[in-house]
């Protein structure tokens, strides 16, 4: 019997090992959609297979309703200079908005963008928000870099679906030269597993912190030390155990350095990646069974063990990418470019 069941065991561990390998090695490539008219998308936020919504320069937003096929473009009035980098989108009819930079504007459409209404407002000399995150469908929250000289972060709470806001005060301070990076609108991560919060949020600059669940706030191994490195974007598996953090050093675009750390104990610990993405990467996403795929500048990534090792999907990069809910199409959308990669 004992002979049997190390059988069975091994039997086990070659059936999965040959599954993993012949999914790994399936070459995934990425389909390019229309070309936007959008110079730069750091906003996305992806509702289901069909329903897409992205942001960015020029006061410009994005929707597509049939799963990329067709796109519907156009422009928050009285904003043609906004950035939105901050997305959050509950269906192709209702969606937010948060401008980088000063003063900021957190706007709201109820109508699939025929029509906006300003939802906050923050004249505060130096305020810049870099991500805009939902719990749930009442519990929001918007994060963004310390004001001088008191080292608060800006800090919005909504718990009504995002129509009325309010500023609070962060839980922690920011230390010197520690900042957020709006560069995909990814660096905070808040979910339920079952009736558990899974949340965190990264940092960069000369300090760079994973920010987690009950005051659980580590210096991570990522490369930093300066305004240009850090954690650029967070993601977490669907139990918050296993993460992983991706950045590097945005001046130096194919830079290896430390640009990857990963966790499997819910972000107490995190270790550097021992076969790294292809250079800096403003954005990482969680698809499934331990797969995640990172993007940036200079190229598209990915896992198959949660952030150990990464194999290269293309040279074209990306400045920020979403998952459909049933963890079978991720979006990309950069420099006036949109792609889509299936998985099998």
């Amino acid at each position: 019997m004992q002979k049997f069941g190390k059988a069975l065991l091994l039997l086990h561990s070659v059936f999965f090992s040959h599954f993993f390998s012949t999914y790994a090695q399936q070459k995934l490539v990425i389909k390019s959609l229309e070309t936007p008219p959008i110079a730069s998308i750091r906003g996305m936020s992806v509702v289901n297979d069909s329903v897409v919504w992205v942001s960015g320069t020029g006061g410009q937003v994005g929707l597509t309703t049939d799963g990329g096929a067709h796109w519907k473009w156009m422009k928050v009035p009285e904003h043609d200079s906004a950035d939105w980098r901050s997305l959050y989108a509950f269906s192709a009819w209702r969606a937010l908005l948060l401008n980088a930079g000063s003063p900021a504007h957190l706007m709201m459409t109820a109508d699939g963008g025929q029509t906006w209404q300003l939802k906050y407002e923050d004249t505060t000399k130096g305020i810049f928000f870099d991500d805009i995150d939902f719990l749930d469908n009442q519990q929001g929250f918007a994060i963004g870099d310390p004001i001088v000289p008191d080292s608060k972060m800006a800090y919005l709470i909504t718990g009504d679906g995002g129509n009325t806001w309010m500023k609070r005060h962060f839980y922690v301070l920011a230390e010197a030269g520690e900042a957020l990076f709006a560069a995909s609108g990814t660096n905070m991560v808040n979910h339920y597993y079952g009736n558990s919060i899974v949340s965190g949020m990264v940092t960069g600059g000369k300090v760079s912190r994973f920010i987690g669940n009950f005051y659980n706030i580590v210096v991570l191994p990522i490369t930093q030390g300066s305004p240009s490195k850090g954690a650029f974007s967070l993601a977490l598996e669907r139990d918050g155990k296993k993460g992983v953090i991706v950045g590097g050093d945005y001046l130096h675009e194919k830079d290896t350095t430390r640009n990857c750390v990963y966790t499997t104990d819910s972000g107490k610990s995190w270790k550097v990646s021992v076969a790294a993405p292809g250079g800096y990467r403003s954005c990482v996403v969680y698809v499934k069974n331990d797969v995640f795929i990172t993007t940036g500048p200079s190229g598209t990534d990915i896992s198959y063990d949660a952030g150990v090792h990464w194999e290269k999907i293309s040279d074209e990069g990306f400045h920020v990418a979403g998952v459909s809910p049933n963890r079978q199409k991720i979006w990309l959308a950069g420099s006036r470019k949109l792609g889509i990669v299936e998985l099998p």
